[in-house]
């Protein structure tokens, strides 16, 4: 969409589920090591989205209500157009996850998400991931 002659490079690889079950919790750990020993040149980040508010309490002090889908986790990222996740179907279909729908990624906006991050998470997200300096077509809203 943005007219480059390659492909822009992954900085990294979000994968999330829901198992609201999970006993282990080292289970996103050993995701991430298997998904680096099959694809060692990308950057994993595995997140069961059942155990978000576990996450919140212990690293940020904050109390969040549990998530109860993993569609509920993915309506939670930080831009709307980022709330968007791929899945393939056991007949090798692609599905799509996308609470809020599919309207600023194919629009090329960038927009705050208030569902649950703050407007200065926001803002520094837009910073630290560059969005306008690698994507210059992109609309960013002020947060």
């Amino acid at each position: 969409m943005h007219g480059f002659a390659a492909p822009t490079p992954l900085d990294d690889v979000d994968v999330v589920y829901f198992d609201s079950g999970l006993v282990r919790t080292t289970q996103d750990a050993e995701f991430e090591s298997y998904l680096r020993k099959v694809m060692p040149s990308l950057a994993w980040e595995v997140t069961n989205q059942a155990t978000v508010h576990r996450w919140f309490a212990e690293h940020l002090g904050q109390t969040v209500a549990p998530l109860l889908s993993l569609e509920d986790g993915v309506a939670t990222w930080p831009e709307v157009a980022t709330c968007v996740g791929v899945f393939l179907r056991p007949d090798d279909s692609i599905g799509v996850v996308a609470p809020h729908g599919v309207d600023d990624l194919f629009g090329l906006v960038v927009r705050h998400n208030p569902v649950r991050a703050d407007a200065q998470t926001y803002r520094e997200r837009v910073a630290s991931k560059r969005f306008a300096a690698r994507r210059p077509l992109l609309t960013i809203h002020p947060a």
